[in-house]
């Protein structure tokens, strides 16, 4: 399991590689957020399926999201649904840590690492999935619509390099 493995292989090693003094200044993983962007304006079956495939992929309720203001443009008016996303923290975070490692990045057709440069400054990560059939709990039939999804993966790093530090211990594969 990833989180044995933090704490038998990668809190050593990132004592080591960092020159870390206190077990305690090793970054961590705090929590995993996915997001959703849904347009269901015309069609809000397309928010259930949305719904209905994190629901499966995170293992637990996604949040709708509202729109917090109105927008012309894009013809979305304030309070319409425009998506979800779940927080996911401790075990569930690590589970699909390890989901995503083991199962839907080996998956992905011409997968040559995840780029290093999607860190936000502060130690977390974001990677964006264009569709949701590469995770193994969604089968073509279920679908409504091909949706995509950002996975923010939020460390208590303080900076990039701490946290690809961590995440590279975790086994994440990086195309260095």
């Amino acid at each position: 399991m990833l989180q044995e493995k933090f704490k038998t292989e990668t809190i050593p090693q990132l004592m080591e590689d960092l020159a870390y003094t206190n077990v305690m200044q090793i970054p961590r993983i705090e929590k995993i957020v996915i997001n959703m962007g849904v347009s269901a304006k015309d069609n809000p079956k397309i928010l259930e399926g949305a719904v209905a495939n994190l629901t499966k992929i995170a293992g637990q309720r996604p949040l709708v999201t509202r729109a917090r203001k109105s927008i012309s443009d894009f013809n979305i008016t304030k309070g319409d649904p425009i998506g979800c996303k779940v927080t996911l923290r401790r075990q569930r975070a690590y589970g699909l840590l390890e989901k995503l490692i083991n199962a839907v990045l080996p998956g992905i057709r011409d997968f040559k690492g995840l780029s290093a440069a999607s860190f936000d400054g502060r130690g977390n990560y974001t990677v964006g999935i264009q569709e949701q059939l590469i995770f193994p709990e969604i089968s073509y039939d279920e679908i409504t619509a091909i949706q995509g999804m950002d996975i923010t993966i939020v460390t208590t790093a303080k900076t990039d390099r701490e946290g690809y530090a961590l995440l590279k211990s975790l086994g994440i594969p990086f195309n260095d």
